[in-house]
């Protein structure tokens, strides 16, 4: 039975390869998705992002139970959010934060995430790479199960 996993992202990230591409790059996500599922054929990988964070927190909790990992890139509501902090604190599901820029080199208000700690790690600044070591890592627990 393969193993299921969802990248959920939020605000923004819908216009990927058009938005900031100097940070963000030329590559839309729908095309990178593409080359997920190709490169991680024995997992089933599901997509949704919203712009709206009332949404993101429905289908944190929606798959908060049933995924085998969530991929979270909550773009701007990582550092205002505590509503999807505390959503991914009331699900079983781990989560693993992804940012595509490292938040860390970007402006001071960008270097505090209120989701962090409710994830088990985070990753960020490796472009949309970020999202491949993420699914890794989720593999490679996986395997030591």
């Amino acid at each position: 039975m393969k193993r299921k996993y969802i990248i959920i992202n939020g605000p923004n990230l819908n216009l990927l390869g058009k938005r900031e591409t100097q940070i963000y790059g030329d590559e839309s996500f729908d095309t990178f998705l593409k080359h997920l599922k190709t490169k991680f054929p024995q997992i089933e990988l599901d997509y949704y992002q919203s712009n709206i964070e009332g949404e993101i927190i429905n289908k944190l909790q929606q798959t908060g139970f049933s995924y085998n990992g969530i991929i979270l890139n909550a773009g701007g509501y990582t550092h205002t959010s505590v509503a999807i902090a505390d959503a991914i604190k009331s699900i079983e599901t781990h989560v693993i934060e992804v940012h595509i820029s490292n938040i860390d080199a970007r402006e001071g208000f960008r270097r505090t995430s209120i989701i962090g700690p409710n994830c088990i790690g985070n990753i960020s600044g490796f472009g949309l790479n970020s999202y491949t070591l993420a699914i890794e890592a989720f593999v490679q627990l996986s395997n030591k199960k």
